[in-house]
């Protein structure tokens, strides 16, 4: 592609000296609280977005003061996998150096808000003590591989989840950038040790997203990701894995050439070294295929649809030197966390909370945050985020599960577990406002309250115990996977919101918009009268997006 055909974003990456740009430069001025523009662009591939204070931008243009600018860091943790003394590390970084707040995300990994920039360098180093990292968490890279979280899901987890670590290392960028910047690392002599051949020094065109379930539970909503791996697992082997390519929900309001599209299936691969292989050639096919000159257009979703899906699956044979085999017949019959307590086949405990919208606090309600502490004080478990904004409590023995348990009591953290809704537990919202500079609406700090309200309506139709899932996101991006739920929220502007129906209760099908720009009293109108007729009219065990569908809803 000649040059000038090439996205401001594409120039600023080429000429950025392997993501290095003037960051350090940025960190020293002490007269700003931000960085420069092109700086913004590379921060993101070291695992942060520059952001402000949305809430606070009139208060300090009127005394002529810059916007509150602060900093997001989210961690690389494949698999969504953390031990008990990195929760403690994690904890204590956020209280010394961010809100306090610590947010679980859509990605099976944890983000902290609100780092001035001053506090960025210290908390990457606090991290890297841990041994934990946030290189290439954000930016037009591979991000975070997920994974089906839970050890029960097969007995074969282990082996499953191991692959999200090997997917991560073989596509993390070479460049040493983020260890000179905020590591104090010696700048390389030899520029030849950072060669990049996969990433070379363009970078993919945008994000790259991963995600690996084991059927029958598609928790990681695989079909979302721009490559989806299922695991084909027989007499509890595994055989090897369907490849899924080309899904990714984010879309743009008011432009049709941007939409949100489910992975299509393609083949199936087996033998470690070829499932690797097809995964890296599947990159570098969005390398040197993908869209450079828009970026609404630049995943790899679009590079499927215009290059056609039998177009790719030679290419991804030319370039393995081998053909993806005919895919195998799998089944997902849920999509959802396992609150409570389980055991897997190691005789190992689990147990999963309810966390609202994945923030990490302590309320009335639990002392969540309290009791995660403590109990990882205990060092007698582990940590797995999930991708529903949960975390398990995990691995543990037989012989700890008492005392573990005696601390969930005392925080009431099982009680209050045990007392949410199913619609409340199948619920997901984007941070949205006032960090997320693309929110046109609310999404965490408004959906609590608004299914609050949707509970009665739900009571009074006699579908309280109904699993329906519901999720919200401030804009059309879809991070918290609005487009496909049953119900979707999608904001339009301030207390507006598309609402939307239809997906289906495994994720195979997206929804689709019902009605436009709702405020709350027009949503809980509709959803009372939809409710109603779901009651009424549904057929024995259907779902309700099924009968948004049966019913021409949508």
């Amino acid at each position: 592609m000649s040059e000038q055909h090439l996205s401001s974003i594409e120039k600023v990456k080429q000429a950025s000296d392997s993501l290095r740009g003037t960051i350090k430069d940025g960190l020293a001025d002490e007269i700003t609280g931000a960085i420069s523009e092109d700086d913004k662009a590379l921060v993101k591939f070291h695992g942060m977005y520059m952001q402000d204070d949305r809430d606070r931008r009139e208060e300090r243009a009127e005394k002529k003061l810059e916007r509150l600018y602060s900093f997001m860091i989210r961690l690389r943790l494949p698999g969504g996998l953390l031990s008990a003394d990195q929760w403690l590390a994690t904890q204590d970084i956020a209280g010394a150096h961010s809100t306090g707040l610590i947010k679980i995300t859509t990605r099976q990994t944890i983000q902290l808000h609100g780092l001035y920039k001053s506090h960025v360098k210290p908390t990457i180093q606090a991290f890297n003590e841990a041994k934990l990292h946030s290189i290439a968490t954000c930016g037009d890279i591979n991000r975070n591989v997920i994974c089906s979280a839970h050890p029960r899901q097969s007995p074969i987890h282990k082996q499953v989840h191991d692959f999200s670590f090997k997917i991560d290392e073989l596509l993390l960028p070479r460049t040493k950038a983020y260890y000179e910047i905020w590591l104090d690392g010696e700048k390389l002599a030899d520029k030849k040790e950072e060669e990049d051949p996969l990433y070379q020094d363009r970078y993919l065109p945008r994000k790259f997203k991963i995600a690996i379930a084991i059927p029958p539970n598609n928790d990681v909503d695989v079909f979302g990701n721009d490559l989806g791996l299922i695991a084909i697992i027989e007499n509890d082997q595994l055989k090897g894995f369907n490849i899924a390519i080309g899904g990714g929900l984010s879309s743009t309001h008011g432009n049709p050439a941007t939409y949100p599209r489910l992975a299509t299936v393609i083949g199936f691969v087996s033998g470690e070294e070829k499932i690797l292989k097809t995964i890296y050639e599947i990159v570098t096919i969005q390398r040197d295929y993908g869209n450079r000159s828009d970026r609404s257009l630049a995943r790899l979703k679009y590079t499927v649809d215009k290059m056609g899906i039998e177009w790719f699956k030679t290419e991804i044979a030319r370039r393995t030197g081998f053909p993806l085999e005919k895919e195998k017949p799998f089944l997902f019959t849920d999509r959802k966390d396992y609150y409570g307590w389980f055991q897997n086949k190691d005789q190992l405990w689990y147990y999963t909370p309810f966390i609202e919208n994945g923030r990490v606090t302590d309320n009335e309600k639990a002392a969540l945050k309290t009791a995660l502490y403590e109990i990882a004080a205990t060092r007698k478990l582990n940590f797995r985020f999930t991708a529903n904004q949960n975390v398990i409590l995990a691995d543990i023995r037989d012989e700890d599960k008492i005392s573990i348990e005696k601390i969930l009591k005392k925080y009431r953290i099982e009680e209050y577990t045990e007392s949410i809704s199913s619609i409340r537990k199948n619920s997901m919202a984007c941070v949205a406002l006032s960090t997320c500079p693309l929110a046109f609406a609310e999404a965490q700090r408004y959906l609590p309250a608004l299914i609050s309200n949707i509970e009665p309506l739900l009571k009074k139709n006699g579908l309280h115990q109904e699993d329906i899932i519901l999720r919200m996101t401030g804009c059309p991006n879809g991070c918290a996977r609005s487009y496909i739920a049953e119900i979707g929220f999608i904001g339009t502007a301030p207390g507006k919101y598309n609402l939307q129906l239809g997906g289906d209760h495994t994720g195979m099908r997206l929804n689709k918009v019902y009605k436009e720009s709702l405020d709350e009293t027009a949503i809980l109108q509709e959803l009372d009268l939809l409710f109603s007729r779901f009651a009424k009219e549904r057929n024995a065990k259907e779902s309700f997006g099924d009968f948004a569908v049966r019913k021409k809803l949508v």
